[in-house]
């Protein structure tokens, strides 16, 4: 039976549910908007937390560079992960495009000085991308990561909502000196070795030099488990031979990196009080995903018992810590909220999401985290810079 809501996600894929299923997640959502309703109300149970101050603080691991008037051109920029990290690496944006409505208002109010195109007009199929020829630096996006995720039905190329054709488009009307795609780490898996061959590196192979990196994102202190991979080419040997992939520069657990930083554990950087056990995040999931829209961040049944013995409750966040903390959790675990789910995916706390709970998560689950951006960026600017 399809869904009676329509979704205004164009990365959401509605399934097909029996009837009792779907009765089983509107009762779900009914008891929950309830339970919502009378803990904002005062009439459920007493708070057990006080509000959170966080540790982790993610424009530290970002500081600000002088790209020497180094610009960048933005495609499927979503919430802006890409979009900050690769700003505060240096380079300044000569456009951002998005098709998600509420996304393009989360740019707009971020950077009220960035030409953000959103909706129908951040549609990348319709533009045409040689008005930017000789204008970029840099061009970067993320191409949506449903056909290929794990959590999809990973039908590649048979996806409507592959977008790999087009960034490739974008890269070959705009030439520029180098650009850097991402996506999860499942479409560098062999199942789609054929598809990345024929449609990302063969269509290039003539104009740039393409290289794939596979990062984690605690790697580089965000304490989340974040795999992504990075397609980063250069227009010339010279500018691809220079190139290094991004160093670890923190790590977490037993594991030393010579000069390298401690990851703060979950806890630790959300600022919750210290019961004997700490661990990174387990990756969150976006809510504009899956058989319905949800308030929830949990990709697995293993990310589930995660969060358990990290006593977080990653279900039903809240849209602020406020909130979060009148609504008390079933099993008295620390609720989450927007603001915290935005830091683990390494936003920092001014960074104005625009939308309804599930959208905002959506962005934020969608999104690179910006640390992980700006390490990438950061190797692409010292090669531009030299």
């Amino acid at each position: 039976m399809p869904s009676r809501i329509k979704t205004t996600s164009p990365f959401h894929q509605p399934r097909d549910l029996t009837e009792a299923q779907r009765e089983k997640f509107r009762k779900m959502s009914r008891d929950s908007r309830e339970a919502r309703r009378s803990a904002l109300a005062g009439e459920g149970p007493d708070p057990l937390h006080e509000i959170n101050s966080p540790k982790f603080h993610p424009l530290d691991l970002m500081p600000q560079r002088d790209g020497g008037g180094r610009t960048a051109l933005s495609l499927f920029s979503g919430g802006g992960g890409l979009d900050l990290g690769v700003e505060r690496a240096g380079f300044s944006h000569t456009a951002s495009f998005e098709l998600m409505p509420e996304a393009g208002d989360t740019l707009r109010k971020a950077r009220d000085q960035w030409a953000v195109f959103s909706g129908q007009d951040g549609d990348v199929r319709g533009v045409d991308f040689k008005q930017w020829r000789g204008r970029v630096d840099l061009l970067h996006g993320g191409p949506p990561c449903q056909p290929f995720s794990n959590a999809g039905r990973q039908q590649g190329h048979l996806d409507e909502r592959d977008m790999w054709p087009q960034f490739v488009r974008a890269v070959k009307e705009t030439r520029p000196a180098a650009f850097v795609g991402e996506n999860v780490p499942a479409l560098a898996s062999p199942k789609f070795s054929e598809y990345v061959t024929e449609h990302i590196m063969s269509p290039l192979a003539g104009s740039y030099h393409i290289q794939k990196v596979i990062l984690q994102a605690s790697d580089f202190g965000v304490p989340q488990v974040r795999r992504r991979v990075f397609f980063v080419g250069f227009r010339t040997k010279k500018m691809a031979n220079q190139w290094q992939a991004p160093e670890p520069t923190h790590q977490w657990g037993d594991a030393a990196i010579t000069g390298g930083a401690r990851c703060m554990g979950l806890r630790e950087a959300l600022g919750l009080p210290d019961i004997g056990f700490d661990d990174l995040s387990p990756t969150i999931r976006s809510s504009l995903t899956g058989p319905r829209h949800t308030t929830s961040i949990l990709n697995s049944v293993a990310a589930q018992r995660r969060f358990e013995s990290l006593e977080i409750w990653p279900n039903g966040v809240a849209a602020d810590r406020a909130s979060a903390r009148a609504f008390v959790a079933k099993n008295g675990h620390f609720r989450l909220s927007v603001p915290d789910v935005a830091l683990i995916q390494g936003f920092p706390e001014d960074w104005p999401f625009v939308g309804a709970t599930y959208m905002t998560l959506g962005q934020i689950g969608n999104a690179v985290p910006p640390p992980l951006a700006y390490a990438v960026a950061s190797s692409v600017m010292d090669v531009l810079s030299r």
